[in-house]
């Protein structure tokens, strides 16, 4: 028997059903904010018309010969949920698009930490889109039902969290904001919390203060406490006692002896290194040397299985060793201030013949942005369940390369990682992008991370601004990045915040929160962590730091290797002009079968005219002059001719009383004998003949819209 659960979330309704369908699922429900019975759990979500099956399901036993939690999250886009079919020869939906794979990772990012640290069952969460009202937007549904969903269910988890996004209109901050709002929102912002702490942050913004965003962060947070209190009165009913599980810890015996032989001291002077091959080496050698040592007293004889139990232990007393320099000695492993930057450094047009290349270095970490400048036609084109995005104009792709962090293995397609990096520096870097009337391109970036040790997404956000800038795009202005860490203690309190973050503190830390900007606010934030939530203290520390930082990096470093965009475009790139007209004018423009444009095109000389809906027309060539040229036909032709204005045309027909003159294609007026010199003309042929290229006046047009010329009011 299945039961529903209402609230009211910004003005609309939230419905959870619960048990309905998918009952073999460990947890399901289906909300609509807006269906699977065989999962742990499940959750059918409702949010006004938009319907999301969210389940749960977990495998009995742990995976073997893992080190890590294998969850595994998806967000499954039906092309029917917006009464579409899918686009493709096979007419059925195919692997996820950046837009799926995006939500998974917002979906996964938040609930991961509030699994036991040592749980190694398998575990599937999947949201199934059912039904869109583009006003209350699914990925919202998906958290919170994927949410219910295992907090209903018999899988560890410690939670339940809550999602809301957050919009800001004229200072006001809205809770999951309408498609309408959301088009005027300064911000695009997502938050998702338990009860006591913030869990995940995913923002974009038009350059928004520091009290903006951190005063929006907690507002959504607000929020979200009300909704964890409802999702709590659902798992009271409805929650299944959580199963066991084979914990998995390091052996006790095992760790201590290793303890015993390499001192605390050994320890800190192994990880204290700014090189991560040096570390990786000492490592090594202790491994190496640890093996031989106990091996006869801890191995049984299995050489794998010791070898496996020593990688681990190792890994552990590092971490911790690190965890404590840190924390209690205010010690970095590379000795720098918590404060301090690594050393950067930035340069451009590093490849000679690309439309905009630059490098931006900070420590071992090298990033490389090649920008490409293409015209409007090229956009890519997008087939999802946003009925108001179906095109993208500027476009981030990010590579992440085997041989950026010493590992000999084939490039693939890009994974998720690689998706979501490129999205985040695409996020930020969006609002100074140019307008299409105030820049009528399509635009590529390729961050390549020839280096990695650590924050290279916002490396990519500095190199994508001055890759930009080199190519002659007219940015509003410089965009940078950097990442903040943090260890915890015991308490709430005890923490200690890090600026720019390098590998090793990304992986032994419990957060990484990256911000960009510009020198007026913050375009961008992503916050992941390890730990079960931030404090507002935390969030605001974290805030303050990376401004500072961003600043640094702005004045020291990026303006001073390219202080603005070029005026020119590179000599490589296609020059494209944006000509505005009336819509009616189009097929005038256009010609029957294509007749006018391809004259346009021909007699001017241009490479490409594209056309839009609205009266847009983009027209390219690499010679100025002859997009002049075309410009000034496509006027000729859309607008309409008043007396007094001059027209260059061709005289196309004689007559005995006077000469027909094209003043643009398909558009003629009539020259009178009387008009085609200021002495007396006897005869046409005296003065003009076909084919002549002449300069006419319009003196006339008469009610049946027919011109009347004067070559004779153009003499001097």
């Amino acid at each position: 028997m299945s039961k529903v659960y209402k609230m009211d979330l910004a003005g609309r309704e939230l419905s959870v059903e619960i048990g309905k369908v998918a009952e073999l699922a460990n947890g399901e429900c289906i909300v609509r904010y807006g269906v699977a019975k065989q999962a742990n759990g499940a959750a059918f979500m409702h949010y006004g018309d938009t319907t999301v099956l969210s389940t749960a399901t977990a495998s009995d036993k742990p995976r073997e010969g893992v080190d890590f939690f294998p969850l595994s999250v998806e967000f499954e886009e039906k092309m029917y949920s917006v009464g579409k079919i899918p686009g493709g020869f096979n007419k059925r939906e195919g692997r996820p698009s950046e837009k799926a794979i995006l939500t998974a990772r917002v979906i996964d990012r938040p609930i991961r930490p509030l699994f036991p640290k040592d749980y190694r069952n398998d575990v599937s969460i999947n949201a199934m889109v059912l039904c869109v009202e583009q006003d209350n937007q699914p990925e919202i549904c998906a958290m919170l039902g994927s949410s219910i969903a295992l907090s209903i269910s018999d899988i560890p988890f410690y939670g339940p969290t809550a999602s809301v996004s957050v919009g800001m209109i004229d200072g006001e901050y809205i809770i999951n904001p309408t498609v309408e709002q959301r088009e005027k929102s300064q911000m695009a912002l997502t938050v998702s919390s338990t009860k006591d702490k913030v869990m995940m942050i995913e923002a974009g913004a038009n350059e928004v203060t520091d009290e903006e965003m951190y005063n929006a962060i907690m507002f959504g947070h607000q929020q979200n406490v009300e909704i964890c209190k409802f999702i709590d009165k659902i798992v009271e009913e409805n929650g299944k006692p959580k199963h066991s599980y084979e914990e998995h810890v390091v052996d006790h015996d095992l760790y201590e002896a290793i303890k015993a032989h390499i001192t605390d001291a050994r320890m800190e002077e192994t990880v204290f290194t700014d090189l991560k091959q040096v570390r990786d080496e000492r490592i090594s050698e202790i491994t190496a040397e640890i093996f031989d040592l106990l091996f006869e007293k801890f191995g049984n004889d299995d050489e794998e299985q010791f070898q496996a139990d020593i990688d681990e232990a190792i890994y552990k007393y590092e971490k911790e060793t690190v965890r404590r320099m840190i924390l209690r000695n205010h010690k970095r492993p590379d000795g720098r201030q918590l404060d301090e930057i690594r050393p950067l450094s930035a340069e451009v047009d590093i490849l000679p013949r690309t439309h905009g290349s630059a490098l931006f270095k900070r420590g071992q970490t090298q990033v490389l942005t090649v920008t490409t400048i293409g015209s409007i036609a090229e956009a890519q084109k997008i087939d999802g369940l946003d009925a108001n995005e179906t095109t993208k104009r500027y476009m981030h792709h990010y590579n992440f390369p085997g041989f950026s962090v010493g590992e000999a293995k084939p490039s693939r397609s890009p994974g998720r990682r690689e998706i979501g990096h490129g999205a985040l520096a695409e996020r930020a870097l969006r609002p100074v992008i140019p307008s299409e009337e105030e820049f009528p391109y399509s635009l590529r970036l390729v961050s390549e991370v020839l280096s990695s040790n650590g924050s290279t997404s916002q490396a990519s956000v500095c190199g994508s601004t001055l890759s930009l800038m080199a190519a002659g795009v007219p940015i509003k202005r410089p965009v940078a990045g950097i990442s903040c860490g943090l260890v915890t203690g015991d308490t709430d309190d005890d923490f200690i915040l890090l600026t720019d973050i390098q590998g090793l503190e990304d992986f032994f830390g419990d957060m990484d929160f990256k911000v960009a900007g510009t020198e007026k606010g913050i375009t961008a934030i992503q916050m992941d962590m390890k730990i079960q939530g931030l404090t507002p203290e935390i969030i605001k520390g974290a805030i303050e730091n990376t401004h500072k930082a961003r600043t640094y990096i702005l004045d020291e470093v990026m303006l001073k290797a390219i202080a603005e965009p070029r005026k020119q475009l590179s000599e490589y790139a296609p020059k494209i002009e944006f000509v505005q007209i009336n819509p009616d004018k189009m097929a005038e423009v256009i010609g029957s079968k294509g007749k006018v444009i391809n004259r346009i095109l021909e007699e001017s000389g241009v490479d490409k005219i594209d056309t839009e809906d609205g009266g847009k027309i983009y027209v390219s060539s690499p010679n100025a002059d002859a997009i002049a040229k075309a410009v000034s036909m496509i006027k000729c032709i859309a607008e309409d001719p008043e007396v007094g204005q001059i027209y260059t045309g061709t005289v196309t027909r004689i007559m005995q009383f006077g000469a027909f003159v094209e003043i643009a294609p398909e558009k003629e007026g009539l020259v009178h004998i009387s008009k085609l010199a200021k002495e007396r003309v006897a005869k046409v042929e005296d003065i003009v003949k076909e084919g002549d290229v002449v300069k006419v006046k319009v003196i006339e047009i008469d009610d049946k819209g027919r011109i009347n010329l004067s070559i004779k009011d153009c003499l001097e």
